[in-house]
């Protein structure tokens, strides 16, 4: 069954080794931060550093897997239509829209949509690391210097991840304007459990 994260909210839920998840755009041009936890060891969790050094690039897309603290593997990409990721940026926070958008009165952001909906696995907002940032377009200069571009996704583009252990996911509706080109649009997700 897909279900629906609303525009600038996120989801929570466990997955069990073996299961795939497809992360969905259903409307194009849409970011989707997700986070990952070792359901055995919540201090486990997903690792941009390690995942850039293991993969050997930081343009993580199908057949490349998302790493651990641990040095484990989490995740395997099995499909990506878009095939553009981000692994080098947090997730938007209070502070992303005081300090890049000049904007000090309260927005919603992926920061506090993942801790929120994970509290419920005792996940704590300190817990959470840098997100892997499915169809998030970050661009770089030859001098090192980012930039958000729009999303190259278009509707219906989507990820099919398969879990390589036990894991808390959360996932969000990215609520950062300059990533989703100034809209903001849902996200879709469907378990499909491994063949027991």
């Amino acid at each position: 069954m897909i279900e629906t994260i609303e525009k600038q909210t996120g989801a929570a839920f466990r997955l069990n080794k073996g299961d795939k998840l497809k992360v969905i755009d259903p409307q194009g041009e849409q970011v989707s931060d997700m986070v990952l936890f070792s359901a055995e060891d919540k201090r486990e969790k997903l690792s941009s550093g390690k995942t850039l050094d293991f993969e050997n690039t930081i343009l993580i897309t199908k057949g490349h897997h998302l790493w651990s603290n641990r040095s484990h593997k989490m995740m395997a990409l099995l499909e990506d239509t878009n095939g553009r990721n981000d692994f080098l940026l947090a997730p938007c926070s209070p502070e992303t829209f005081q300090i890049i958008y000049n904007n000090h009165e309260y927005h919603p952001s992926c920061f506090e949509n993942l801790y929120t909906n994970l509290a419920e696995f005792s996940i704590e907002p300190d817990d959470i690391p840098t997100a892997f940032n499915i169809f998030m377009n970050v661009q770089f200069a030859p001098d090192g210097t980012l930039s958000v571009d729009p999303p190259l996704s278009k509707a219906g583009d989507y990820v099919l991840l398969e879990a390589k252990m036990d894991l808390i996911v959360g996932l969000t509706a990215c609520s950062a304007e300059q990533s989703n080109n100034y809209s903001f649009k849902p996200i879709q997700y469907e378990i499909i459990p491994a063949e027991r």
